[in-house]
C-alpha cells in the first residue's frame, strides 16, 4: 500500500512533478465559462439541475433570509459554540497579518505606500462529499479583517436545493453579504464575469475540485485568484522516537480527502518504514474510510528513506509540502533555518494537522503540487492591494531632473525626457502654466 524509496531516487523523481495534470479538463471548463457569459443565470439553474441533481420548483440561486433563519434554528447549540471559538481563534491570529499604510521623507520627496482592501471578493465553498464551514471561516475571516465590504460566497446546493445549516451560520458570523447555490466552474464564471443575479468581482479565492481549479486558472488576469490548488497533501517527518500509532491516523487524515491525495513518510531506515506499513495495514481495515484511505496510499502513499537530516530538509524543500508534521526532536530555530517550502508546519506529537484544519487560527488554505515554492498560506494579505504615492519639492526635483532626462533617453523615450524637461523651462523662463 506504501512503496518505500530512498530520499535521492525520491528526489529525482520529484523533478518530473508539474501541474499539467491540473488542466485536463479546460475544454470542458472552457464550454462552461462561455454558456455562463452567454446565459447568465439561465445556465447556472440548468448547472443546479443536471450537475447537482436540484429538483426543486422554488429554487433559487440566492439564498433567502428564510434560510438564514432556518440554518439558525436547526444548527445545534454546540456547533454554533464551536464554529464561534473558531471563529475567534483564526480572528487572533489573522490580525497579525493585517498590514498599515506608511510614508517617510527622504533628500526631499514625501514617498508611501497606500493599503486598501479588495473591493469585491468571491469565495468559493466545495460540496460534494463534504461540508466545510471551516472554508467559510478560512477565507471570509482574513477578508473581514482586510476590510473587504462585499464579500460572496459560491458552493453547490443538496438535492433539495438547500445548503448545509453550518454554512450559513459560519457566512453569517463573517459578514458575508450574499451566499449563492452555484457549484463548479459555473460558480467561477459567474463570479468572475457577473450574471443578472451574481456580482462580478475582483478576486476569488477558495478550493475545489479539477473543474473548480481550471476555471479559476482560465479566468485569472480578468480577476485575481488565491492559488492554484491540486489535491491535499501531508509529509510527516518521523524516527525511532516517533509514535507510529498516531502517525498512522495523520496519513488516514488527509489520505480520505480524494483518491488523489498524497501522504509522504520520511524515516531514517527501513525497520521503522516497515513498522508504519504494519500499523497502516492494520488500521484502514477499522477505518470506515477504508475503500479510498486504501486507494488514496496505494496511488500516493511513500515512504523516504533518508540518510541524514540534511538529506530529509532538501526532500522537504524538493517537494514543498503543504502540510509538514514534525514528530522528531526538532527546536523552533533549526526549523525556521532549515525548512523553507512549507505551506503550515505542525511541531510535536500533539499538533496534528486537523488542529489546524480548524481550530488553531492559522489558515488552511495551502498551497499544494509544489508551489509552496512560491506560493504563501491565505491570508489577510491576500484581500489587501498596495499603491505607492509620492510627491516632489521643487527642490528635489530640480536636483534630480537632468539625471532623469538622461535615464530617459538612454532607453529611448524622448517624450519622458520631455515631461520633465518642459518643467524645467517653465523656470527658466518664469512660466507655470496651471489648468
Amino acid at each position: 500500500m506504501l512503496k518505500i524509496m530512498d530520499a535521492q531516487d525520491y528526489l529525482n523523481e520529484l523533478k518530473q512533478r508539474n501541474l499539467a495534470g491540473y488542466l485536463q479538463k479546460q475544454d470542458a471548463v472552457e464550454k462552461i465559462i462561455q454558456e455562463v457569459l452567454d446565459k447568465g443565470d439561465e445556465a447556472l439553474y440548468r448547472y443546479a439541475k443536471d450537475f447537482d441533481g436540484v429538483q426543486n420548483n422554488d429554487f433559487t440561486l440566492t439564498v433567502s433570509q428564510k434560510e438564514y433563519d432556518k440554518a439558525h434554528q436547526d444548527l445545534h447549540t454546540d456547533m454554533k459554540a464551536v464554529i464561534q471559538e473558531a471563529y475567534d481563534n483564526i480572528t487572533v491570529y489573522h490580525l497579525k497579518e493585517k498590514e498599515e499604510a506608511w510614508n517617510f521623507t527622504h533628500k526631499g520627496a514625501f514617498l508611501g505606500q497606500l493599503i486598501n482592501p479588495i473591493e469585491k471578493v468571491g469565495v468559493y465553498v466545495p460540496g460534494g462529499k463534504g461540508i466545510y464551514p471551516s472554508t467559510v471561516l478560512m477565507n471570509c475571516v482574513p477578508a473581514k479583517i482586510a476590510g473587504v465590504p462585499e464579500i460572496y460566497i459560491t458552493t453547490p446546493p443538496r438535492e433539495d436545493g438547500t445548503l448545509d445549516p453550518a454554512i450559513l451560520y459560519a457566512a453569517q458570523l463573517c459578514g458575508v453579504q450574499s451566499i449563492f447555490k452555484v457549484g463548479g466552474a459555473g460558480a467561477i464564471a459567474a463570479l468572475a464575469y457577473g450574471t443578472d443575479s451574481i456580482p462580478k468581482v475582483y478576486k476569488i479565492t477558495g478550493p475545489g475540485n479539477l473543474y473548480v481549479t481550471t476555471a479559476k486558472k482560465m479566468v485569472y488576469g480578468d480577476v485575481d485568484i488565491d492559488m492554484i490548488a491540486g489535491p491535499s497533501e501531508i509529509m510527516v517527518l518521523a524516527d525511532e522516537s516517533s509514535n507510529i500509532h498516531s502517525l498512522t491516523y495523520d496519513l488516514f487524515s488527509q489520505s480520505e480527502h480524494s483518491v488523489d491525495a498524497s501522504s509522504i513518510v520520511l524515516v531514517p531506515n527501513r525497520d521503522i518504514a516497515m513498522k508504519i506499513i504494519e500499523s497502516v495495514h492494520e488500521k484502514v481495515l477499522q477505518s470506515k474510510r477504508q475503500a479510498i484511505l486504501t486507494e488514496a496510499l496505494s496511488n500516493n502513499g511513500v515512504i523516504v528513506l533518508y540518510n541524514s537530516l540534511e538529506e530529509a530538509y532538501e526532500v522537504i524543500n524538493e517537494y514543498a509540502p503543504e502540510h509538514l508534521e514534525v514528530l522528531i526532536d526538532l527546536d523552533y530555530t533549526e526549523v525556521s533555518q532549515k525548512i523553507r517550502n512549507v505551506g503550515s508546519i505542525f511541531l510535536g506529537d500533539y499538533t496534528p494537522e486537523p488542529i489546524g484544519d480548524y481550530f488553531a487560527g492559522t489558515n488552511h488554505s495551502l498551497p499544494t503540487g509544489g508551489t509552496a515554492k512560491f506560493f504563501s498560506p491565505l491570508g489577510v494579505y491576500d484581500f489587501q492591494k498596495r499603491t505607492s504615492i509620492l510627491k516632489f519639492s521643487k527642490e528635489r526635483f530640480i536636483k534630480d531632473r537632468e539625471k532623469v532626462i538622461r535615464f530617459a533617453e538612454y532607453e529611448g523615450f524622448d517624450e519622458h525626457a520631455n515631461s520633465i524637461r518642459i518643467r524645467g523651462d517653465f523656470k527658466e523662463s518664469g512660466q507655470n502654466d496651471q489648468v
